[in-house]
């Protein structure tokens, strides 16, 4: 997760389940029926596609909405630049299906900034063996200026339950205390000039060339398991997501001095301890507000953020913890990337009739093996999930807002940001969907799609 700006939190009552040892039994057991799995016993055929060129503009099969990659919201912040910065490079793009009827789709995409037509890295998605023989998938993105995720082909049902499992993460953070192993960098090769450019939340910076722009080695990521509010997510420019998000489970590995104050939880103790204190590999489960937005950090293009941890929860707006001591990020765990693959990490999410649960289970820093879960109405003492509503039967636009968005040349202005009649599908997400940050390799197996029983 990307997140710019001073935030703040304040604890409140405690709202998660810890088991503390093992898996939670399947959830076939609970009341659920398994309707779709990959296990990644056949090779996913992503790596052997054809790359297409991304055409952009509405027309694209990639477009979403005004903030796409050269959305009219970036045009009309930023002015002509914007528009030359991006006739700089071109994006190219893979579009797979996989999986037992096609059910998952690989999104993969790439920059081709020096001109020649092909695009400057080779990410994908691929099938690996571990010791043992196990057959999983291999996330590759060898460069920051590509992206790849799994998405489900078609939107998730009215109620589910969505899994999958972690084998193995180099997406950054630290290994025996340290960023700097295996040549890298918090996970990043050495190269200059890995930037943000073109895409940042105030638009094109006025005066600055592509090297000039901020630095992203310092912030690095993976997306366990998140859900969006459209049917088609595919890698684009870092901000756009931010606007796309309905429920979060990520790693945000950054050092960056604006979350020095930021905290983590030791699910074991219930105690908060300095996220700088930490192994920066933590885990974020995160319910973006639709009732607040971060208007002096990005200009409205982000939603705050919720969280739910065994030591309270926090709304990231305001000071948390004992006395008010900490601001920023409230993590929920820390993972042992160490432990990997003979151990692994179970992520789930699940929607039913009242709202969202997160669910994560392995061997957590400090606590062991254990299971986490948080739940969150989709509104709850007041404060609604972003986008929770499928059809427009769910929501009565009583949290529609205009939103205006500011940069260097001028403003965008969202004239209904959640308007009545509106519906948004869930498509959950599983890898990195920026084109211009994040860099690694995941290992996932066991993605699993249920239903509840009565439902079938």
């Amino acid at each position: 997760m990307r997140a710019c700006g001073k935030v703040t939190a304040a604890v409140g009552a405690v709202a998660v389940a810890a088991v503390s040892a093992g898996w939670p039994a399947r959830a076939a057991e609970g009341g659920w029926v398994l309707v779709a799995h990959e296990g990644f016993d056949r090779p996913p055929g992503v790596d052997g596609a054809a790359w297409r060129l991304d055409p952009q503009g509405p027309r694209s099969p990639w477009h979403v909405d005004a903030f796409d990659d050269d959305g009219e919201a970036w045009k009309k912040i930023s002015g002509p630049r914007f528009q030359r910065q991006l006739d700089t490079l071109n994006v190219f793009r893979k579009r797979v299906a996989f999986g037992r009827k096609g059910w998952l789709t690989a999104e993969v995409a790439a920059v081709d900034k020096d001109g020649d037509g092909r695009p400057d890295s080779r990410p994908g998605v691929s099938r690996a063996s571990l010791p043992g023989g196990q057959k999983v998938a291999r996330i590759s993105e060898p460069s920051w200026d590509a992206g790849v995720l799994i998405r489900p082909t078609r939107p998730l049902p009215r109620h589910y339950r969505v899994e999958m499992t972690l084998r193995g993460i180099d997406f950054g953070g630290k290994r025996h205390g340290t960023f700097d192993y295996n040549g890298r960098h918090n996970g990043y090769t050495r190269e200059p000039c890995k930037t943000r450019y073109p895409w940042t939340f105030q638009g094109a910076i006025p005066g600055k060339k592509r090297c000039e722009y901020p630095d992203v080695t310092r912030e690095n990521g993976f997306y366990y398991l998140t859900i969006l509010d459209y049917a088609t997510p595919a890698p684009h420019g870092n901000p756009g997501i931010h606007f796309r998000r309905k429920v979060i489970m990520d790693g945000y590995y950054s050092d960056d001095a604006r979350w020095k104050n930021a905290a983590t939880c030791n699910p074991k103790t219930r105690r908060m301890y300095r996220t700088f204190d930490g192994t920066f590999n933590g885990i974020n489960a995160l319910f973006p507000r639709g009732d607040r937005f971060r208007e002096a950090a990005n200009n409205n293009i982000s939603n705050e953020y919720y969280a739910k941890t065994a030591c309270g929860n926090a709304s990231m707006d305001e000071r948390y913890g004992p006395g008010g001591k900490y601001e920023g990020h409230l993590t929920s765990a820390e993972i042992r990337p160490e432990l990997l693959p003979k151990a692994a990490y179970r992520f789930a999410i699940e929607r039913d009739r009242t709202g969202y649960t997160l669910e994560m289970s392995g061997p957590f820093l400090h606590s062991g093996q254990r299971t986490l879960r948080v739940h969150h109405d989709f509104v709850e003492n007041g404060r609604p999930i972003w986008h929770y509503n499928q059809t427009p039967g769910e929501y009565d636009g009583r949290f529609d807002r205009r939103l205006v968005h500011k940069g260097p040349a001028g403003t965008y202005t969202t004239q209904h940001a959640w308007p009545k009649g509106s519906a948004y599908p869930d498509s959950f997400i599983i890898g990195d969907p920026h084109l211009n940050y994040y860099e690694g390799e995941a290992y996932v197996d066991d993605i699993r799609l249920y239903v509840p029983r009565n439902e079938k």
